[in-house]
């Protein structure tokens, strides 16, 4: 790896045995409990992984290192399957409004295969891996830094499978009171660093300029 990995999460011993929805639920929401108790319960942990999150990336500059490397390449790959594919969108999706050549790596419009036979070790990709951390995701890290490209990766545990071929990586916890693993924090990370890569990039402003006069012209918004 070119950098050490930061942002060093580990899951508790409890919240590894929970591997699937089915163990989460069987484990946190079986028991009889009101509404409202089960609601602070799940408010309670999503203010601390926010917390905890965004605290840790402020003080040990992943974050910013991450947005660096996204500038700097000339082409943007994202990815994520499953759930984490979610997580790839959005952030594909905020990357698009202010640099170039930002692609979304789906495997349906665009796939992995044909990424991966054009890369250049000026390409970066950006990939999400939340357990229970797919293959598909982890063979196309792989592969990417085999041929020379940049890897990034984003995981809610630093003993994910994929960050062992990351060139940088952010580690957000993602541990609830419910069935369903935290997307909050995970989200969190995506707003800053689309936003810092934004910032940063040249003539993102004029392309955002160009996306507003477009917008207009193609009559695109109710508002």
């Amino acid at each position: 790896m070119n950098e050490i990995v930061t942002g060093e999460v580990q899951r508790s011993a409890e919240d590894r045995r929970l591997h699937s929805p089915n163990d989460r639920y069987g484990a946190r929401l079986t028991e009889r409990s009101s509404s409202l108790t089960l609601q602070e319960k799940v408010v309670r942990r999503e203010r601390q992984n926010l917390e905890e999150a965004l605290t840790r990336v402020a003080d040990d500059g992943s974050a910013v290192r991450m947005a660096a490397a996204i500038v700097a390449a000339r082409r943007r790959f994202v990815t994520g399957s499953g759930k984490s594919l979610a997580y790839a969108a959005l952030m594909a999706a905020d990357l698009s409004a202010g640099l170039s050549l930002v692609t979304l790596i789906d495997n349906a419009v665009v796939r992995a295969v044909d990424i991966l036979s054009e890369v250049r070790n000026t390409d970066v990709l950006v990939a999400f891996s939340m357990r229970r951390y797919r293959r598909d995701t982890i063979h196309l890290c792989r592969e990417f830094k085999r041929a020379g490209g940049t890897v990034l990766v984003i995981s809610d545990d630093s003993d994910a499978p994929a960050i062992a071929f990351a060139d940088a990586a952010v580690v957000v916890s993602t541990e609830s009171a419910s069935y369903a693993d935290s997307p909050t924090a995970v989200a969190a990370v995506c707003h800053l660093l689309s936003t810092l890569a934004t910032a940063s990039a040249k003539g993102a402003r004029r392309r955002l300029a160009d996306q507003d006069r477009l917008a207009r012209e193609l009559d695109l918004y109710e508002r």
